[in-house]
């Protein structure tokens, strides 16, 4: 289960001054979850970060500019339909809102708006490993989902993680190294890791959060327990130990989303496609280097969705807001 804090009444009074057609909310990142480098004060000053998932994002914008016209940058003048399609058509198909305050809960926000078909989309195939790569981690759940599609697929992305993460990790690995790696999997290739984010970022979102991440990922494992040993007791120091046959690799490369599998295909096959999946797969498991050709297929997808959504978010949140937000980015780069 994804977790509902006691600070769960001021997100729902935060939700409540935007249009109500939301059908799955949830709030991430170091103004929500405890992280390593912050104390409670600082956490109070984190901005928030929050996702509203839409059924139809002309109508939510067109509704939100009526409510809060304030929130947007100069784009709003070209009205709702454009900032749908601006939201939907490259990127990771988000359209932020950043640095809004909310004077009566002391707060800043940033919230992104996203279609629930892109939401699945992202959570089942891995097209942009950006909300599913936050949806990795423990997080606020705000409003639970509409329907069982959302709910399935995030317990699919759950999955998915953990298949990749073991693809990447040795024979014998502790509890905090396999949640770390899970971690990782959105962050490695992502270029704001270079420039606007603090170098210690994964570890330090895991270690404040290992019960999350094990009451998170705990239906998950057990049903790997064929392929996978894991500690009686828990411990971020003791031992897991993995199964890592031919057999096993190949099990765990068939449970990858399609887009990370279609990368390692295309990479394989110099993007020919002659040959059938499921022996290109084959292949790979008994190779040596199985793990790379994964890392590769993962940091592609991540690097080009996060370039693409860096620059997608200058014109929605405007020259002014964009160079704030970088400077309090790097100022974590380089921890002043």
């Amino acid at each position: 289960m994804l977790s509902k804090g006691n600070t769960a009444p001021m997100f729902y009074r935060i939700l409540s001054r935007f249009p109500p057609n939301v059908t799955f909310c949830f709030a991430y990142g170091s103004g929500v979850k405890q992280q390593l480098g912050y104390d409670a004060s600082q956490k109070k000053k984190n901005m928030i970060d929050l996702i509203y998932t839409v059924d139809n994002a002309h109508r939510w914008h067109a509704s939100n500019l009526e409510r809060n016209p304030e929130h947007y940058s100069g784009l709003k003048h070209l009205g709702s339909n454009f900032i749908a399609k601006y939201q939907e058509s490259f990127g990771a198909k988000v359209f932020f809102n950043t640095l809004i305050p909310i004077p009566e809960e002391d707060v800043i926000i940033k919230y992104g708006v996203v279609c629930t078909k892109d939401l699945l989309d992202d959570l089942n195939t891995w097209s942009n490993l950006y909300l599913a790569g936050r949806l990795h981690k423990p997080v606020e759940i705000i409003r639970t989902a509409s329907g069982s599609k959302i709910q399935n697929a995030i317990n699919s992305n759950l999955r998915a993680a953990v298949h990749a993460a073991l693809l990447m990790l040795p024979e014998k690995f502790t509890e905090f190294e396999l949640f770390r790696e899970i971690s990782n999997l959105s962050y490695a290739g992502d270029f704001r890791m270079i420039f606007g984010e603090n170098k210690d970022k994964v570890n330090n979102i895991v270690r404040p959060q290992l019960e999350g991440f094990r009451n998170l990922y705990a239906p998950t494992l057990s049903q790997l327990q064929h392929v996978l040993s894991l500690p009686l007791e828990n411990s971020d120091n003791s031992v897991c130990i993995q199964d890592q046959s031919e057999k096993t690799v190949l099990y765990h490369l068939n449970h990858l989303p399609k887009w990370p599998v279609r990368r390692i295909v295309y990479k394989q096959t110099k993007g020919r496609y002659r040959q059938d999946t499921e022996d290109i797969l084959t292949a790979v498991s008994k190779s040596s280097n199985y793990r790379e050709l994964v890392s590769q297929s993962l940091r592609a997808i991540v690097w080009q969705s996060s370039v693409k959504q860096s620059i997608k978010n200058i014109p929605s949140a405007g020259v002014t807001k964009s160079i704030k937000y970088s400077w309090t980015k790097a100022l974590k780069t380089f921890n002043m």
